[in-house]
C-alpha cells in the first residue's frame, strides 16, 4: 500500500473507476459566484481531496467499515459557466442528474439548489437535514436572488423539499426576523448551535430522525456549521458553532435513514489552518459513506 502522501489525487486516493457502475459517486463543484463575504470556495474540492488521504489507511473504527472498499467512484469536477450563476446551476443540474447517488463537494451553498433540482427529477420532494450557521432562506442576497444565502428559499418555493421533513442544525448567525419567521412558518424545524451544546448530539440526532422519518432525504452540510476555531477555512465564519466531535457523533447516529444524496460546501482553503477545515469536510463525507453500508 502506498503511503498517504503518494496516493492518487482523488477522494480517499480512489483508483479511477467508472462512475456509471458505482453505487456512490463523489464529484467536486468548483464554484463561488454566489458568495457574499469572502470568496475562494472554488478551491474547496481540491483541498477536500488532499485532506481525505488522511482517512485512506484503514477502516472506520465505529463499525469497522472501510469506505474505500465500497463501490465508490470519484467523477472529477463538474463544469460551470464562468461568471454566470443561472447557467452554472443549469450545467450542474444536468451533470448531477447523470448519477444515482451523488456526494458533492462544493463550492458555495448556491450549488445545493441545482443538486436538489436534479434529485427532484428522480425522487420528487425530499426531506432535508441542513447543518449550517445560517438559515439560507433569504429571498435575496443584496439584490441577487440566486446566491449562497438563498438556496433553501428557492428549494421550498419550487417544491424540491418537504418543509415539514426539513431540519436545520447549528443555526446562530444574525438574521432578519422576517426571514426566520417565514422559515418556521413553512414547517421547518430550526435547531440552534446552543441547543446542540446544551442537549447533546444524541438528543439532536434523535430529533433529526424524528423529523426525517423513513422517506427519501438529503444531507447538506455547510462547513461553517462548525465553530471557526475548528474550521476557519470558510467565507462566512460565525462564533459559537458546533465542534467536530459533536458533528461526527450526530452523523454516526443517522445510520439507516433513507439518504439519497448529500453535499459538503463552503470550504475556502485560503483561510484554512493546517488543512483542519478540509479534513473536517472529508471526514463528513467519509462518515456518510460508512453510514451507507447500513442502507444496503
Amino acid at each position: 500500500m502506498s503511503p498517504t502522501f503518494a496516493l492518487p489525487p482523488t477522494f480517499l486516493g480512489l483508483e479511477h473507476r467508472d462512475p456509471a457502475g458505482a453505487s456512490l459517486v463523489v464529484a467536486g463543484i468548483p464554484f463561488d459566484l454566489g458568495t457574499t463575504n469572502r470568496s475562494g470556495t472554488r478551491e474547496g474540492p481540491a483541498a477536500i481531496r488532499r485532506a481525505s488521504r488522511m482517512l485512506a489507511d484503514g477502516a472506520n473504527p465505529m463499525g469497522w467499515i472501510d469506505p474505500a472498499g465500497l463501490s465508490v467512484a470519484d467523477a472529477g469536477d463538474f463544469s460551470i459557466a464562468l461568471g454566470d450563476i443561472p447557467a452554472s446551476l443549469a450545467l450542474i443540474e444536468e451533470q448531477a442528474a447523470g448519477f444515482g447517488h451523488l456526494m458533492a463537494m462544493g463550492g458555495d451553498h448556491t450549488v445545493t439548489l441545482a443538486l436538489l433540482r436534479a434529485l427532484h427529477r428522480r425522487n420528487g420532494p425530499v426531506g432535508l437535514v441542513h447543518f449550517d450557521a445560517h438559515l439560507d432562506t433569504w429571498p435575496d442576497n443584496f439584490g441577487q436572488s440566486l446566491a449562497h444565502g438563498s438556496p433553501f428559499y428557492a428549494a421550498i418555493r419550487e417544491g424540491l423539499v418537504e418543509p415539514r421533513r426539513m431540519i436545520q442544525v447549528g443555526i446562530r448567525s444574525p438574521v432578519p426576523k422576517e426571514v426566520h419567521d417565514w422559515t418556521a412558518a413553512q414547517g421547518v424545524t430550526i435547531v440552534s448551535a446552543e441547543e446542540v451544546h446544551l442537549s447533546g448530539p444524541e438528543a439532536v440526532a434523535a430529533r433529526i430522525r424524528s423529523v426525517l422519518g423513513q422517506g427519501p432525504s438529503y444531507l447538506s452540510f455547510d462547513i461553517d456549521a462548525i465553530d471557526p476555531g475548528q474550521a476557519p477555512g470558510t467565507g462566512t465564519p460565525e462564533v459559537g458553532g458546533l465542534f467536530t466531535w459533536q458533528v461526527m457523533a450526530m452523523l454516526r447516529r443517522l445510520k439507516g435513514l433513507h439518504f439519497v444524496g448529500m453535499d459538503v460546501v463552503e470550504v475556502a482553503p485560503a483561510y484554512d489552518v493546517a488543512e483542519i477545515t478540509a479534513l473536517a469536510a472529508a471526514s463528513i463525507l467519509w462518515q456518510y459513506m460508512t453510514n451507507m453500508v447500513y442502507n444496503q
